[in-house]
């Protein structure tokens, strides 16, 4: 029997990587988009290529870009996928208020370009399509914790622009009956993460610190409580989702609240620092309860024009109809995140 063959957006990203180490161990063909630039851009998906326990990988990058309508069709026409991930995007929120056009463009249009390309191919009948929304969508949320039937009310660019993917990806299902289908994936986070989001940026500058860095840690709303889980599981719940026997939209959360100030204080517990907060506002610090010394700053130009609060989902569903349960905890997440970076410096 042939092997199924996956087409991934975004695959040098971090659930990308994690999402295509799961497919090839299944067995997949696997094929992914990659943008060209003149500096390296595939450090995440290297070492998997050269991975030596995986003697037959199939694998296949494809020059294109979810701007470059013709390079989608191009690829997609010459792959065949039976299943396509799209995790591309701009996907910072802080930053998508410095490019909201371009955000709208990769997040929004590039869902509709994909989904149009898949259609005018003839493959809308072959092909099942998985859409990467997120808890950024309920915004100045209505109702906690957050399901499939809470209304949407984004609050970024970013969040207005996949909020568009989304309702594409309902529209394509019900109007061209598509296997296509809504994973709203809350927090989830990995070694992997890129250096600019919040988690991995407390990470590695607590263990510069630990280190002997004396830079502190300059960060925005410490109050901002987020559903935060690891992205291996994440990506076992985005398969799941294309092997359900009916396209539908799923939430994925693990269920439970932190705060940032709570993940500061857990990675430091992790390296035998206990913090301390004083002050307020702006003027708030976070100090080595033994030394005294400032390790954490409070800097405006971190926080967002508009604030997400509060973020916390219920994945009943998805453990009801895919039998889908996390396995990471907040303090295993912390913890591995936190071995691969003392590794790392």
């Amino acid at each position: 029997m042939a092997s199924k063959k996956a087409f991934i957006t975004g695959i040098t990203g971090q659930d990308g990587a994690y999402l295509a180490r799961l497919l090839l161990r299944k067995g997949y063909e696997v094929h992914g988009l990659v943008r060209r630039s003149s500096s390296p851009n595939t450090g995440r998906i290297d070492g998997m290529l050269a991975n030596r326990h995986w003697p037959d990988v199939r694998y296949c990058a494809h020059f294109g870009d979810m701007t470059d309508t013709m390079s989608l069709v191009r690829i997609l026409d010459a792959v065949g996928p039976d299943e396509v991930y799209n995790l591309a995007a701009q996907s910072h929120v802080r930053v998508s208020f410095d490019m909201p056009e371009f955000t709208g463009d990769v997040n929004g249009l590039g869902t509709l370009r994909l989904l149009e390309a898949i259609r005018s191919l003839g493959l809308d009948k072959t092909t099942r399509f998985y859409q990467a929304s997120t808890s950024e969508l309920y915004g100045k949320v209505r109702e906690t914790p957050q399901t499939e039937t809470t209304p949407f009310c984004p609050r970024s660019p970013y969040a207005i622009a996949k909020l568009y993917a989304y309702w594409t990806c309902v529209n394509y299902r019900e109007a061209y009956h598509m296997f296509a289908a809504n994973g709203i994936l809350f927090n989830h986070e990995s070694p992997l993460r890129g250096d600019q989001f919040v988690t991995k940026k407390i990470v590695r500058g607590a263990v510069r610190i630990h280190n002997g860095s004396e830079e502190p840690i300059r960060l925005g709303n410490l109050d901002a409580r987020r559903d935060w889980g690891h992205a291996a599981d994440y990506v076992a719940g985005m398969h799941a989702i294309l092997q359900h026997d009916t396209p539908d939209d799923f939430v994925l959360a693990t269920g439970q609240c932190h705060t940032v100030r709570q993940w500061l204080e857990e990675v430091f517990r992790l390296l035998d620092r206990e913090l301390v907060w004083q002050g307020q506002g702006l003027a708030e610090q976070g100090c080595d309860r033994k030394t005294g010394r400032i390790l954490v700053t409070i800097d405006p130009a971190f926080f967002r024009p508009t604030e997400v609060e509060l973020l916390c989902g219920s994945a009943d569903k998805a453990r009801s109809l895919l039998h889908w349960q996390p396995e990471y905890t907040f303090q295993s997440l912390i913890a591995d995140m936190l071995d691969h970076e003392l590794k790392e410096q």
